[in-house]
């Protein structure tokens, strides 16, 4: 069985490569001037990892970073018989380390998101997602219930309502002070606001629709609220369940397509966490950066748009749609809800207060919704960012 310590090693290597993925991609192009060999299996991997230890981390020594690297690539037939090359690129990154360390931070992301970022949010905002992206993300908890001694315990400070963040743990996640008793799960600070904004209570009917892994729908019952907890992959939906059970709280939960779902009553409220680019993620998920792009973007917004057709026709009149995406993109957001007011009349914009957030304001646009991303600090002393997300409230008339 591997050395946990070789694990998290390994993780840390990868992790580094794709946060540096863009600087790499640059540092890859001056130094093989004709690109990477075809046909080479895994050697472009082997000089990345080699790249990112030499250049970007702390504490490996050179001559193992080159050493492995090399060793690494031998292990493949296809890669193997680039050795030489490997040795001599990754010699050669070492000798220009310092020019390699000055390039801009912009270049961490892909072009035209960075272009469509700065036109959003202004060139300052977007020099902090790179800070951020470098950075990773913290560990954000959601209690059940708000417990000083509890967060003492983990050492984490209040971000807002129940959520804490734990800037640095020795421990594993099921290792943690409350987990095994149920009193919080894992849920980034800026996920939580979405349910908090329907202000649920006891016996509410609520939908939450792409459930799963569930932080919402935990949410939602904490506060008393009925829900019924939907997504269509059923192996997702189990990994809810037994977050459900942990942490003490009983969903309906239906496995199903949500554009095709037909319950026997309609909601009070519906939360709607459509799928998404996800670019909102990219401090724990880097590699969103490079796997997304623009005709992948224009797709989801068809979906989202049926999604939010479909739940319109689940709430009761009078009932709550929360929409909400873990996107970075004003086409999935903002655009979004400018469609749905156009497109349905019998609903209307339902602004979010400073007062719902806590006194928060930073993240409540002109209009009433609400834009969190990662160049926007957390309110409280608990500091760093948080994942991007933008959020509308409707009343169905």
């Amino acid at each position: 069985m591997p050395d946990p310590r070789d694990r998290a090693l390994a993780n840390r290597i990868v992790t580094t490569a794709m946060r540096r993925h863009g600087h790499i991609s640059l540092v890859l192009d001056d130094l093989l001037k004709k690109g990477v060999p075809d046909r080479a299996g895994p050697l472009e991997a082997v000089l990345r990892t080699g790249i990112a230890q030499l250049l970007y981390m702390e504490g490996i020594p050179a001559h193992s970073a080159l050493h492995l690297s090399v060793e690494a690539a031998r292990r493949d037939k296809r890669s193997g018989r680039f050795d030489k090359l490997v040795n001599g690129v990754l010699r050669q990154a070492q000798r220009d380390a310092e020019k390699f360390a000055a390039l801009d931070p912009i270049l961490l992301l892909p072009d035209w998101l960075a272009k469509g970022w700065i036109k959003t949010f202004g060139a300052e905002a977007v020099n902090k997602f790179c800070v951020a992206l470098l950075e990773g993300a913290p560990l954000d908890l959601t209690l059940k219930r708000y417990d000083k001694d509890l967060v003492d315990a983990l050492g984490g400070e209040l971000v807002i309502g129940n959520s804490i963040r734990v800037n640095t743990r020795e421990s594993v996640i099921a290792d943690l002070p409350g987990f095994a008793e149920g009193k919080w799960w894992v849920q980034d600070a800026a996920a939580t606001l979405g349910a908090r904004l329907i202000n649920a209570g006891k016996g509410m009917r609520v939908l939450d629709l792409c459930a799963a892994p569930g932080g919402k729908t935990a949410q939602l019952a904490s506060m008393g609220a009925d829900v019924v907890a939907l997504d269509i992959d059923e192996n997702r939906l189990e990994r809810l369940a037994q977050n459900m059970d942990r942490l003490g709280f009983a969903p309906e939960v239906v496995v199903a397509d949500a554009l095709a779902y037909e319950p026997d009553e309609k909601f009070d409220a519906v939360l709607l966490d459509a799928p998404c680019s996800a670019t909102g993620t990219f401090r724990r998920h880097p590699e969103v950066l490079w796997q997304r792009d623009a005709g992948g973007i224009a797709e989801r917004v068809r979906i989202q748009r049926a999604m939010v057709s479909h739940a319109l026709d689940l709430l009761k009149p009078g009932g709550l749609l929360v929409y909400c995406v873990c996107s970075l993109e004003s086409e999935e957001g903002e655009d979004q809800a400018r469609w749905a007011l156009e497109q349905f009349k019998s609903i209307a914009l339902a602004p979010v207060s400073a007062d719902e957030l806590d006194g928060w304001v930073e993240p409540i646009t002109s209009q009433g919704t609400v834009r969190t991303h990662p160049g926007l600090a957390v309110p409280g002393s608990a500091g760093g960012t948080l994942d991007g997300f933008f959020i509308a409230r409707f009343v169905k008339n």
